[in-house]
């Protein structure tokens, strides 16, 4: 059928990109003037606009007094500096909408749908967000593709590098077991402890590789009781997996790329720095409460049958191997190097690469492992493309206009106004496109709200990399949700259905951390 061909919908995409392109842009009634000369222009146009006092060597900012007339567009106050010879100053949109921003908009509208609907393959998606921006003028070559190989990018890689090891030498396997022994035959308590178990560790590993560790360990056991596709106790233990690996990557910066997505443009837009321990102390109280909670409240809605009995397991894996112990000092030593960052200085990316290095030199991993089982188009281009669209909204100046946009909604109402609407925001956003993606577009808008609203940008950051961790009311969500849902135990319904209770419900004890745990510590 026409309606679901791949060309059917990419024309649709290019259709809407072509439809925001050639609406009315809005212009805008107030401009910033910053350089050298602005004094010296706003009193020549002083007939078109009134001054707003600011402060010596800040910013001047001119409202125009007719709006909608020639003289009161950016354009004529550029021809007007140039006509001067003031080549210097510059002059900014404030409350409208820059050409840039415009072009962007067109750009970002078209790359939605594509992320949504996926015509083409999300990494081909990706890679066409830097040709886009180049061939549309908002930046230039360099500008363009330098955040595909951002140190973020790197560092993420060096994370899924670390789960290849682990996995090869037979780690996850070890964890999985150990955490079946500890479970008994009781179908309650084994979902419950693999769940929570693998939740808590999903902060310290790709989420989705710790949701892959836990269904392959379980699946067996589900297949020798003979439980069946979409019962009851099949959608308790294959839904309460995904969605506790997905809180509990919230727990530190390399539990998901949202996490050092979100710290790296708090830096890159205000210049303050997320430390690796900084978000575990933030962010790790959240992900110990909402983890057992969401496996509680999947409990409540899907009752497994008690009298189901898993069987019992008795293979014993032995003492750990030297190939075992060497992964294990290797990446524990990276860890450490991220969580002293503050001592020696060194980028995440740089210890990480060298821990990297250290598995292929000691013999955990040859190049051929990481060649084959490493996603590189994810690590490259998704979360690259990522970084690169986040940063363009904001040089394009459309984040400052949608703050400008917004901001009155929650002018003087508080961090905490702010910080529920973010959440929220974030947490229904990511359910259509990637968290990365979700977290790079949303960040650079709200940065610029919390900094006209007084309060620290620090906060969003956090508020975004943990909201977006409750992609749960869409199977193409996140990850753990398509891995768990290719096993056929439920329908896209039930997880829909689980999502409407479990998202509120994290959000509301989102909440409940931050307004105490966060106050504890001072930062709010």
């Amino acid at each position: 059928m026409i309606l679901k061909s791949n060309g059917f919908k990419l024309a649709v995409a290019v259709l809407i990109g072509v439809i925001v392109f050639i609406l009315p842009r809005p212009e805008g009634t107030k401009f910033k003037l910053s350089g050298t000369g602005a004094d010296q222009l706003s009193q020549s146009v002083s007939q078109y606009f009134s001054t707003q006092q600011t402060a010596p060597d800040k910013p001047v900012i001119l409202t125009a007094k007719a709006p909608g007339v020639e003289q009161a567009r950016a354009k004529y106050l550029v021809d007007q500096a140039k006509a001067m010879g003031l080549s210097e100053l510059k002059v900014d949109y404030v409350d409208g909408m820059p050409p840039k921003a415009k072009r962007f908009l067109a750009v970002l509208a078209v790359l939605v749908v594509l992320f949504v609907v996926e015509p083409i393959p999300l990494e081909i998606t990706a890679v066409l967000i830097g040709a886009s921006l180049v061939i549309l003028g908002l930046t230039d070559v360099k500008g363009a593709w330098a955040p595909y190989m951002h140190p973020v990018v790197i560092f993420i890689m060096c994370c899924l590098i670390f789960a290849i090891a682990l996995d090869k030498v037979g780690l996850t396997k070890r964890l999985g077991y150990f955490i079946v022994k500890k479970a008994g035959d009781s179908v309650t308590r084994f979902t419950f402890i693999i769940a929570v178990g693998l939740g808590f560790a999903s902060a310290f590993m790709h989420d989705a590789a710790a949701c892959a560790i836990g269904i392959v360990t379980m699946l067996p056991l589900m297949r020798a009781v003979g439980i069946e596709q979409h019962s009851n106790t099949g959608k308790f233990m294959m839904l309460s997996l995904p969605f506790a690996c997905s809180c509990g990557g919230m727990g530190s910066l390399i539990g998901g790329g949202r996490c050092m997505v979100s710290a790296a443009f708090l830096k890159e837009f205000t210049g303050i720095e997320i430390t690796f321990f900084d978000w575990i102390k933030y962010c790790m109280p959240a992900a110990i409460i909402c983890v057992p909670a969401v496996v509680f409240i999947t409990y409540l809605i899907y009752r497994p049958d008690p009298n189901i009995k898993l069987p019992a397991f008795d293979e014993d894996l032995g003492p750990m191997t030297a190939v075992e112990k060497k992964a294990l000092i290797i990446i524990g030593a990276a860890f450490i190097s991220w969580l002293t960052k503050s001592v020696h200085g060194l980028d995440y990316s740089v210890t990480g690469a060298v821990g990297v290095a250290g598995l292929v030199l000691f013999g955990v991993l040859k190049w051929r492992d990481i060649n084959d089982n490493l996603e590189w188009g994810t690590a490259l281009f998704i979360f690259g493309g990522g970084l690169s669209l986040g940063l363009a909204m904001g040089y394009s100046g459309a984040a400052d206009y949608f703050a400008n946009l917004f901001f009155p909604l929650i002018e003087g109402k508080g961090w905490l106004v702010l910080f529920v609407g973010v959440g929220v925001f974030g947490a229904l956003v990511t359910n259509a496109m990637a968290n990365v993606a979700a977290a790079a577009l949303i960040l650079p808008i709200v940065i610029p709200m919390a900094q006209l609203e007084g309060v620290n940008p620090t906060i969003l950051a956090l508020c975004l990399g943990m909201a977006t961790s409750f992609a749960m009311l869409l199977v193409i969500g996140c990850p753990p949700n398509a891995i768990a849902y290719s096993y056929k135990y439920f329908k896209s319904s039930d997880l829909t259905k689980l999502g409407l209770v479990t998202t509120p419900v994290l959000l509301l004890l989102l909440v409940g951390v931050v307004c105490t745990w966060w106050k504890f510590l001072g930062l709010i």
